[in-house]
């Protein structure tokens, strides 16, 4: 069996985050909410990236929940905005579950704030009509962590993936050897893993110095 029978196919995937609204943001404390926004922007990033069709939707945008991070369009302005009249659970939107079957992909990258709600109920509804989903755990946000290791189980019980941003990321990129490959670099180092900017900053390093010799200190200060 080769891994594309057993990995994402960017052609077959859509994204859907969900929930990632200011208000409820101020709620999570499982994960850092700098990082947390972070890697919703790294996802949406590599989504524009690879062309896949991304869905929003908020729940109560206009009450305590607010408004969803501007990061999400402003990096996928692809993306499509799904509004709701009140459902806890996205799936039971008509509205949403029509604009996932139009993309006619069944693949779904989910990621939602709160992850017990916003990300599982989803996943879970979805994967009971054939669809197979995926979970970027880090990409959601929970009130404690006793709740997401919860959910993690419940959603891999159920037959969902759970995953990681990075993990993500690098699946759907499938290979450095591509036009982008210096693209996802900078995803990864701006977004996800900061350390990774030391590797890139080395590797130019010894690449100038390959093509031109070491510097001198007198070189330096020139």
């Amino acid at each position: 069996m080769t891994s594309h029978n057993v990995m994402i196919d960017p052609n077959d995937a859509i994204m859907l985050l969900i929930d990632h609204q200011s208000g409820l943001f101020n709620v999570v404390r499982d994960l850092p909410v700098p990082d947390l926004r972070n890697y919703v922007i790294a996802l949406a990033k590599t989504a524009t990236l690879l062309d896949i069709p991304v869905l929003t939707t908020a729940s109560v945008p206009d009450g305590p929940n607010g408004p969803l991070i501007p990061e999400i369009h402003q990096y996928a302005p692809h993306a499509q905005y799904i509004p709701r009249t009140g459902q806890i659970n996205t799936w039971d939107n008509p509205l949403f579950t029509d604009a996932v079957k139009k993309s006619g992909r069944k693949t779904l990258i989910i990621a939602g704030t709160l992850t017990s709600v916003c990300m599982a109920f989803p996943a879970i509804t979805a994967m009971a009509e054939g669809y197979k989903a995926y979970c970027v755990v880090d990409a959601s946000g929970n009130w404690n962590k006793i709740a997401t290791d919860a959910t993690i189980a419940r959603v891999a019980q159920a037959g969902a993936i759970p995953t990681d941003t990075f993990a993500i990321v690098a699946e759907l990129m499938q290979t450095w050897n591509r036009p982008e490959g210096s693209q996802f670099a900078q995803i990864i180092s701006d977004h996800i893993c900061p350390e990774y900017k030391c590797l890139m900053e080395s590797y130019d390093k010894a690449q100038a110095i390959a093509k031109s010799g070491p510097e001198t200190q007198l070189d330096k200060y020139r």
